[in-house]
């Protein structure tokens, strides 16, 4: 069963309940059975945001999926969209909610519409950190070492990570 990484952030709004609208989302079209794996939220500064933008808070999730990444892409665009994230043609613009696609299985694309694994899971911290709480020794496609490795490589001036809370899931 092929394990899907998404990555989720939210900076405007109420943080934790988008994050958590997000994952219940994202829980209803996961394979039955399968584990939900979710990493504890962070605060993080904004990277590359315009000045002004306010603190985010980042998790990653990881679900079974069974469908194909354009699905699961289109699927988590539709939560963005669902959630009420705007359009903006400011690049990395305050954002009531982002949803990406990490990783899906093994699968390695190349396309114009999506890029797996995700080009900068290895420099963000934003990413690593709770990925690594969920998935320390995975190895993606095109890659020799874990998670963990990375994120203990990572040269990076993005400050340290500030845990803020579980994402707390209903049931099923």
């Amino acid at each position: 069963m092929p394990r899907a990484g998404i990555a989720l952030g939210s900076n405007l709004g109420d943080r934790h309940a988008n994050l958590r609208t997000a994952l219940g989302a994202l829980q209803e079209i996961a394979t039955d059975g399968e584990p939900l794996l979710v990493a504890p939220i962070y605060q993080t500064e904004p990277l590359a945001c315009p000045v002004g933008s306010p603190l985010f808070y980042n998790t990653v999730v990881e679900i079974g999926f069974e469908g194909s990444a354009f699905e699961l892409l289109h699927i988590t665009q539709d939560v963005e969209m669902r959630l009420g994230r705007e359009k903006s043609f400011v690049r990395n613009s305050p954002r009531i909610i982002d949803v990406d696609l990490l990783y899906l299985g093994d699968q390695q694309i190349d396309s114009e519409l999506l890029v797996l694994p995700h080009p900068r899971i290895a420099e963000r911290r934003f990413v690593l950190q709770p990925l690594a709480a969920i998935r320390p020794d995975l190895i993606l496609p095109n890659s020799l070492r874990t998670i963990s490795q990375l994120l203990d490589d990572l040269d990076s001036d993005e400050p340290s990570l500030i845990q803020v809370l579980e994402i707390g899931l209903q049931p099923r």
